[in-house]
């Protein structure tokens, strides 16, 4: 399995994984909005024998307190690659180039059961304000300290919020 920045030639497949993965299109919808906005801050395919099996977007929040923080948002593995390692694959690829960009936390709406396996926690997101919140809201400093805070965030306008 390559993991790999996403370019646009990818753009078709990339929808079409995204919505396989979430059995709709609405996910896929938010990726395109996000790139038409400038708010891909790191995008990652991951790619076997020539074709994408996973999909990973990061785009920046706002913070009241001018840190950088990132949103994942989505993580997409088709059903038939699921459980296959491809998810922890692109987020430790996502989260390296995200700390390379100065990025010092990323937060994520998503399965409270998954996140934790790769250092997500409810818990570490316990600072953090935002229209979410919950057991599926996690945040994961990847910079000591980035979340001790209290931190207001705002999403990009592609989240509708």
């Amino acid at each position: 399995m390559l993991i790999r920045e996403a370019t646009s030639e990818d753009r078709a497949e990339i929808h079409a994984v995204v919505a396989a993965a979430f059995g709709q299109p609405d996910e896929a919808d938010l990726v395109d909005a996000l790139r038409a906005d400038g708010d891909a801050l790191v995008e990652l395919v991951a790619e076997e024998n020539g074709f994408i099996i996973g999909h990973l977007l990061f785009s920046p929040l706002i913070t009241d307190t001018g840190r950088r923080f990132a949103a994942l948002a989505p993580l997409s593995v088709p059903p038939p690659h699921q459980g296959d390692g491809v998810g922890a694959a692109l987020m430790q690829v996502g989260h390296e180039l995200c700390r390379k960009a100065g990025i010092e936390a990323v937060i994520v709406l998503g399965h409270p059961d998954y996140y934790p396996r790769v250092g997500y926690s409810a818990e570490a997101a316990r600072t953090v304000t935002a229209p979410f919140s919950g057991p599926s809201f996690m945040g994961l400093a990847l910079v000591r300290g980035a979340l001790d805070t209290p931190v207001t965030v705002t999403y990009a306008k592609a989240f509708g919020l």
